[in-house]
């Protein structure tokens, strides 16, 4: 899942190419018009001085002069630096991304994680996505902003292990209701107490920390195993809220 920011030419955190169709509104969307291709511009402008200078070198005038806006203007709506990084981030958010169908777990968690991969090692947009993280360790409003749009990612997540509960792919979560068949449970009890957010992480964690901590290589081999493990400790009820001893060692295979 990687930086989906609608950056001009994908949606970066992930961009949702892989997932084709469109999302049941999965972002909270604003109206059109002049202010949207305002803050749009705005937002590219933003992105493209964070690639070319970093946010220490990043100005109000940059992207006055980038985007168009007047810098009367860009001070006005949003005041410093810090606040055109965090907007760019909330532009983000407001993306139609979801999560990858596949048909099974496994071929979903793949999906999400060759998603990070290719935002952050294909040239034409790692650049944009990996500076607007490094802002965030820099800016205590730019990491808000980017907990934000995670928390939100991981909540539209939410749906992968719904269907994974009803193929019998993951351990009922302790508080189920037995006589309810599978197929008839509804999204909202399928998932119970089963921490979405912390499953898709075990995922993402392996790789973000070799891109932007050990800066090592990621690759398809190292996705790989970032799936391998997240499925291992799924199919032993890690990831339930009470469930990391109640599951049988052969749930779920």
């Amino acid at each position: 899942m990687q930086l989906e920011s609608q950056l001009p030419e994908q949606t970066v955190p992930g961009n949702g190419r892989e997932c084709g169709g469109p999302a049941p509104t999965p972002g909270t969307r604003r109206p059109g018009g002049r202010t949207a291709r305002t803050r749009a511009a705005v937002r590219d402008a933003v992105l493209a001085g964070l690639t070319e200078h970093g946010y220490p070198g990043l100005t109000v005038e940059y992207v006055a002069a980038h985007s168009g806006v007047h810098k009367t203007t860009l001070y006005r709506r949003w005041k410093d630096v810090e606040g055109l990084v965090a907007d760019a981030l909330d532009l983000a958010g407001e993306d139609s991304w979801i999560p990858p169908d596949t048909g099974s777990l496994e071929g979903d968690l793949r999906a999400l994680a060759q998603e990070v991969v290719t935002s952050f090692t294909d040239p034409a947009v790692a650049a944009s996505g990996s500076a607007m993280i490094a802002a965030a360790f820099q800016s205590e409003r730019a990491a808000e902003a980017l907990r934000d749009y995670y928390i939100e990612r991981f909540a539209r997540c939410e749906a992968l292990v719904e269907r994974a509960v009803r193929r019998g792919e993951l351990p009922a979560p302790p508080d189920a209701a037995p006589e309810i068949p599978a197929d008839a449970a509804s999204d909202a009890t399928a998932h119970r107490g089963i921490d979405a957010g912390a499953l898709v992480r075990s995922v993402s964690a392996p790789l973000f920390f070799r891109l932007f901590i050990t800066r090592e290589p990621v690759d398809d081999t190292v996705a790989e195993q970032a799936v391998a493990a997240t499925l291992a400790a799924a199919h032993a009820g890690a990831f339930t809220a009470a469930g990391k001893a109640g599951a049988s060692p052969g749930a779920a295979r």
